[in-house]
């Protein structure tokens, strides 16, 4: 079964002769089914598929000659490269491509944001769109059940999460199995080839520690202290893995008040069940001591996914005073201020004093089981 992903008709979109269309997301999240589907029902003589994992493909595409390109890609319309990160100087190449062959269109994708963007940031200006894929959104899984079929999902997207295998997976016992070999396997293939990183044991524990504090400020202190790694290398590991697309920083909001905390992050997992996946833990709601956290995780990410599939420009906090007034997610977008309160209980809290006295024109909801689903689709 093919769920139809927002960014397909998206891509279509962006792809044009002359540019470069990059797309980036996690490891196992779609990005091949996606470019599958793209070119479903086109001439094969119209497109070049290929991967940078190939040797023979890395060897042709990394080799900075025009006719070697040219050669390589012939009469195709179009270019298609997955895990373009995987090959040397893919931008100048990429580049040279969209020069000297104005009659193609390419699309390049990377599961790792840090190396693909390195390579092709620079040599692309001008010349590239970027989109970003993230496991299935309830965007996506809305066109294909009922409201009341996702309210009742919900439990177990908490704690399997949204990869394309895990919703379709037939069974609990086959979504804990992938899993697991997710994590282990795979979640941080591209930091440890890529980077040389040394301390994999340690990056595990890393991740682990930050999969509790969900939702919390975090210490890089504290961290590196209870992983036995600097200051330094802890903001290092935090910083490839954002770009390896296994976890996502907010920054704290301030505008006016002195008291406001804006030195300090909080983390969320791009998916719940790679979450739950580090601290092996797959039990239900009702045995398990994190539905907070694993509710606010959720929505946070959903919400991601909504900004980049429908165009919303947004830039993102948590805002929260030295006095632990706090709220969890704001938006500051086309000129305005909007605050929002994630809930897992049916409880509706008051607006914070300070927050409204503050920003009086600010916007204030309340995003519970009642209200998630007009926030998130």
């Amino acid at each position: 079964m093919y769920i139809k992903q927002f960014q397909l008709s998206r891509l279509k979109e962006f792809v044009q002769p002359g540019k470069v269309a990059v797309v980036y997301g996690p490891r196992r999240c779609g990005k091949t089914t996606l470019l599958n589907h793209f070119i479903a029902g086109m001439p094969e003589e119209d497109y070049l598929f290929v991967t940078g994992e190939d040797i023979f493909v890395a060897e042709h595409l990394s080799s900075r000659s025009v006719d070697k390109l040219r050669s390589f890609v012939g009469n195709r319309r179009y270019l298609i490269v997955d895990e373009a990160q995987k090959i040397r100087d893919i931008g100048l190449n990429l580049k040279l491509i969209v020069d000297h062959l104005p009659q193609v269109s390419v699309i390049a994708t990377g599961s790792s944001a840090f190396d693909l963007a390195r390579q092709a940031g620079e040599p692309l200006t001008g010349r590239k769109y970027t989109l970003c894929l993230y496991p299935l959104a309830q965007l996506e899984l809305g066109a294909v059940e009922s409201a009341a079929q996702s309210l009742a999902r919900l439990e177990s997207r908490l704690v399997y999460g949204s990869y394309p295998d895990v919703v379709l997976a037939d069974g609990d016992e086959r979504r804990r199995v992938y899993l697991r070999e997710l994590v282990s396997s795979y979640l941080y293939k591209d930091i440890l080839e890529l980077e040389g990183i040394r301390h994999a044991d340690k990056l595990v524990r890393l991740l682990q520690s930050l999969a509790f504090q969900i939702g919390k400020e975090v210490s890089v202190h504290e961290l590196g202290t209870r992983v036995g790694l600097s200051k330094n290398t802890v903001e290092r590991y935090l910083d490839l893995l954002q770009k390896a697309f296994v976890i996502y920083a907010l920054s704290g909001f301030s505008r006016n008040l002195r008291s406001e905390v804006v030195k300090t992050r909080r983390y969320y997992f791009y998916d719940n069940g790679v979450r739950n996946g580090l601290i092996n833990n797959f039990n239900l709601l009702t045995a398990r001591n994190d539905e907070g956290m694993l509710w606010e995780n959720y929505v946070v990410m959903e919400r991601l996914k909504k900004q980049e599939y429908t165009g919303i420009a947004s830039n993102n906090y948590f805002w929260r005073t030295y006095e632990r007034k706090e709220i969890d997610w704001v938006e500051e977008r086309e000129g305005r201020l909007f605050g929002y309160e994630i809930k897992w209980g049916s409880c509706v809290p008051r607006v914070p004093k300070l927050w409204a006295d503050t920003y009086p024109e600010a916007e204030y909801m309340v995003v519970n089981r009642d209200t998630y689903l007009s926030f998130i689709t």
